[in-house]
């Protein structure tokens, strides 16, 4: 790799991360579109036991070179770059247009689990039950109390939610920032990059900050060695039910993601405040302007998956066109031997 790749892949982590900060954008899929998905998944899939041990011996050449350390550097550079840059926007869009931010989540939910449904192949009785049972389970799962006021940057809350978050990384159409906002850690992970990205400014983290943010990047790095064997697992054997599972959850989850809800604490801080659900007045122009953005959000992720879908197609062919002239390759070398 050149100084020229690693600034082209630092663009394209730009480009994920800003995405990935996006409850519904996941960046699998822009991955798949600026033509790294394979790379990635392969580099990630190599964080495992042969890989530490390569490292326990001393041989931190082939470790790096085994997991594609340099291009993961790059990539993750500028994924964390655009995540800090973003967090103040969106955290700003969360308390100043509330609504209209929460609308646009709800439409590229909803298109994700639009995309996620067309993945099963054949929907049988066992696969509806299985979607039926995810979205009741999910509808009242982020209803509950604990999840409305979860315990502030608890190390341990934020452990899970690390943990669970990262295994988005290899689910269809989930991204981690909507598992978080489903966990009800997204504005409080919003809150912990802002005080990060004041360091810059000078300004010190607390030793809670510090643990805090530790307790979330160990429960990412757990969750990428082990449960997410545990998701491959299921998607390898049972895929189908697995994905009928995935899509009755994002739609139950749509219930945390309702645009037009009363702040019952209106002097409370962002990462503590309640809401009420309200059924929109159709009088205010406000909720048709909620309901365009919400549709143009849904035809966002609609759009992105039908650029990635023509990018894998593209790719595929040329996969074959590149087996079919080693084949004639093959078979004229051994017509010439002859």
């Amino acid at each position: 790799m050149t100084i020229r790749d690693d600034a082209v892949h630092f663009a394209r982590g730009l480009l994920m991360g800003s995405a990935d900060i996006v409850p519904g954008v996941s960046g699998g899929t822009v991955a798949l579109i600026v033509g790294i998905y394979n790379r990635l998944v392969t580099a990630i899939s190599r964080f495992d036991l042969i890989t530490l041990d390569l490292a326990r011996r001393r041989k931190f050449g082939e470790a790096a070179a085994r997991i594609d350390l340099r291009f993961l550097m790059a990539l993750g550079a500028g994924i964390a770059t655009a995540i800090l840059l973003l967090s103040s926007v969106i955290t700003m869009l969360l308390v100043e247009h509330r609504q209209h931010t929460y609308a646009a989540f709800f439409g590229m939910i909803l298109g994700s689990s639009l995309l996620v449904a067309r993945l099963v192949p054949r929907w049988n009785p066992l696969r509806i039950a299985a979607l039926v049972a995810g979205a009741v389970g999910a509808f009242v799962f982020v209803g509950l109390p604990q999840l409305q006021n979860p315990p502030q940057f608890s190390p341990a809350y934020l452990f899970v939610c690390g943990f669970f978050a990262i295994c988005a990384m290899i689910l269809p159409g989930v991204s981690g920032s909507f598992l978080l906002l489903i966990l009800g850690a997204y504005t409080q992970v919003l809150e912990l990059l802002h005080r990060l990205k004041g360091m810059l400014k000078g300004e010190m983290l607390s030793t809670n900050d510090v643990v805090c943010l530790a307790a979330f990047c160990i429960g990412m790095a757990s969750g990428l060695i082990g449960f997410s064997k545990i998701l491959r697992w299921l998607l390898a054997r049972h895929e189908s039910v697995t994905l009928a599972i995935l899509t009755g959850f994002m739609l139950g989850s749509l219930r945390r993601l309702w645009p037009y809800q009363f702040d019952l604490t209106p002097d409370a801080a962002l990462d503590r405040k309640s809401f009420r659900a309200l059924w929109p007045d159709f009088a205010d122009g406000s909720t048709w302007a909620s309901l365009l953005i919400l549709v143009g959000g849904f035809a966002l992720i609609m759009s992105l998956e039908a650029i990635a879908a023509k990018k894998m197609k593209a790719a595929e062919a040329a996969f074959e066109r590149e087996e079919f002239e080693r084949e004639e390759e093959e078979i004229a070398s051994e017509r010439t031997d002859v």
